[in-house]
């Protein structure tokens, strides 16, 4: 039996099943979801803040401010701390000298410097971090506002402060339990779980 030759006008490999050009790879085993169109899906939007939420951002910044008006109160009673640390010094060692009094004041007014610089801070930080629905930093802010709460009264117990210190120690009191009320109303912890879940990823 004889093959039939091919004709050579006939161009080359006709008549031939074509060669299969490159496939597509297959998708890996356990590759990630897509949405429509290939994309990747999108995470939920961001709540908005409730009432509840904006007004406990607001007055935490009215407690940084006060915080900042208590540094520049003590500012302005230094000379009658420094006579204060003197009395309470000699009374306690009557041969103590100038110079162990003047350390002591300048470190009064270091603490003074830093631990209200630290208050505003802390103030300012928990404002943005509750505002963007941190729940950590809503148990940060109870935390603090439980600390603020022994403190300021401790602070009281003893005495010895100007009234203008007072009265914005009391202010402030007031101010912190208020805004630990606002932070764990319901709506607020509502805004908190849909916040943690709108940074999940699908």
């Amino acid at each position: 039996m004889t093959s039939t030759p091919s004709d050579p006008n006939e161009p080359f490999g006709a008549g031939q099943p074509a060669y299969p050009g490159p496939q597509q790879p297959a998708a890996p085993y356990g590759s990630y979801p897509t949405g429509p169109g290939g994309q990747p899906p999108q995470r939920p939007a961001a709540p908005p803040q409730p009432s509840s939420i904006a007004l406990a951002v607001k007055l935490m910044l009215v407690g940084a401010a006060l915080s900042l008006l208590s540094l520049v109160v003590g500012f302005i009673g230094l000379g009658s701390l420094k006579d204060d640390i003197a009395r309470q010094m000699r009374e306690s060692d009557p041969s103590v000298t100038q110079s162990t009094i003047d350390a002591a004041y300048a470190v009064g007014i270091a603490s003074s410097i830093v631990g209200g610089s630290i208050t505003v801070l802390l103030w300012l930080w928990m404002a943005w971090k509750n505002g963007q629905g941190r729940s950590w930093a809503r148990v940060v802010a109870t935390v603090l506002g439980v600390l603020n709460v022994v403190f300021t009264l401790f602070g009281l117990a003893i005495g010895g402060t100007q009234t203008v210190s007072v009265v914005l120690s009391i202010v402030n009191l007031v101010l912190g339990v208020f805004i630990l009320v606002l932070l764990w109303k319901k709506q607020s912890s509502a805004f908190y779980d849909a916040t943690a879940a709108s940074r999940q990823l699908y």
